[in-house]
């Protein structure tokens, strides 16, 4: 497996900290590998390191409690600050408990788990502000292709628009193999993450409504709008409920939820907002007969590969027109708008038109996955195949 640096850097900076370092993010998104690969570095310079796997029976056999785990570590470790590394912790009994006590016991504690009970209100809630969470995505291309590389394949950008990052996926060598896998991820996520975590009754109204919602990528979402669809179905649903069940998906880090900000207005639309998949894969999964929704799933990947580079996203919208991105980190800003092709004049115009109403001070960008540079005197354009290996937009 790769060495996620972008990843690793961060959390380098709390090795010694007593806070309890949590390595958290959707299922099978590389987390205990990111774990493994912190538990190395450190072991080459102390042996006084503890790592417990929790997914393995035997060990949780052994340690099945608090009282267990505290003795383990008690009989394991040195005097000296001690290293405790505890993967898929959440099926300790008393885990958070027990790390907590650790932490005053000059250990450094690194924990990862299952989002069906290690979810970022469950840190909250158990470990009392204690900690520091560090969230781990699926790969973005760069990180794709170097997995790819490893095991002797390749990776082209149209399969990773369609399938996404998640790492393992990539050892799939047929379509069917693939799809057996994330389908039996997402079930997972749907089932164990959410549905079985919050007890929801109405399981048929949720699996609806995510199905929905994962489909509905890289648009404009508002609870009443999702109401109108789940009606139309048959399948009625609150509006409480609806917020209630998008909140569910945020938590397992399936979707992500971007404010859409009212220059007008001068504040953010609470009712509106644009969803965000945590990997297209969720989309692609639920199509039928290869009608995959590339325009969708294009913005999505832009948007992840954005965040990947630390951009703070929002939407823009002045009352009338909106641009797809307003993207800062420090004190840079562009305006950024995503379309799979802008080789047809109609495409052309309504892409470039969209930054009509700004000024030459902003920096105006538009992303496609055409091969000719469309860039003007006042809007650049940046092609896809660039973008993936940019550190920076600037």
């Amino acid at each position: 497996m790769i060495q996620r640096e972008k990843y690793m850097e961060p959390i380098r900076e709390f090795y010694n900290s007593d806070l309890i370092k949590i390595i958290t993010g959707i299922r099978r998104c590389g987390k205990s590998v990111i774990l493994n690969n912190i538990y190395h570095e450190i072991q080459t310079h102390t042996n006084n390191i503890i790592f417990l796997d929790f997914e393995d029976t035997a060990v949780l056999n052994a340690i099945p409690d608090e009282t267990a785990l505290l003795s383990h570590v008690d009989s394991h470790r040195k005097a000296d600050l001690c290293y405790v590394f505890l993967d898929e912790v959440q099926r300790v009994n008393g885990w958070a408990s027990a790390c907590r006590t650790l932490r005053v016991r000059n250990c450094s504690v690194f924990i990862s788990g299952s989002n069906s009970k290690l979810l970022s209100r469950e840190f909250t809630k158990e470990l009392s502000g204690r900690y520091v969470s560090f969230r781990i995505r699926p790969f973005v291309y760069r990180e794709l292709a170097e997995y790819a590389k490893d095991l002797g394949k390749d990776v082209s950008l149209t399969d990773y628009i369609i399938w996404g990052g998640f790492p393992k996926r990539i050892e799939y060598d047929s379509e069917a193999s693939l799809r057996i896998y994330l389908n039996d991820l997402n079930e997972t996520i749907i089932l164990n993450d959410i549905i079985n975590r919050y007890s929801i009754r109405k399981t048929e109204v949720f699996k609806r409504l995510a199905n929905y919602v994962f489909l509905s990528n890289s648009r404009i979402l508002s609870a009443r709008s999702i109401e109108k669809a789940m009606t139309g179905a048959g399948l009625p649903c609150s509006l409480t409920t609806i917020t209630k069940y998008i909140g569910y998906l945020e938590e397992a880090y399936a979707i992500e939820s971007v404010k859409r900000y009212s220059t007008k207005a001068k504040r953010e639309l609470a009712y509106f907002q644009k969803i965000y998949n945590e990997d297209v894969a969720l989309n692609s999964i639920r199509v039928l007969n290869h009608r995959y929704d590339m325009t969708h799933n294009f913005e999505n990947i832009v948007y992840n590969e954005l965040v990947f580079m630390g951009y703070n996203i929002q939407v823009y919208f002045d009352g009338a027109h909106e641009i797809d991105f307003v993207a800062n980190k420090g004190n840079k800003e562009y305006y950024i708008q995503v379309a799979y092709s802008v080789a047809e004049e109609k495409a052309y115009e309504r892409e470039f038109g969209a930054f009509s109403k700004l000024d030459n001070s902003c920096q105006k960008i538009v992303i496609t996955n055409d091969e000719i540079d469309y860039s003007t005197s006042t809007i650049r354009h940046i092609r896809f195949r660039d973008l993936v290996w940019m550190k920076e937009l600037s």
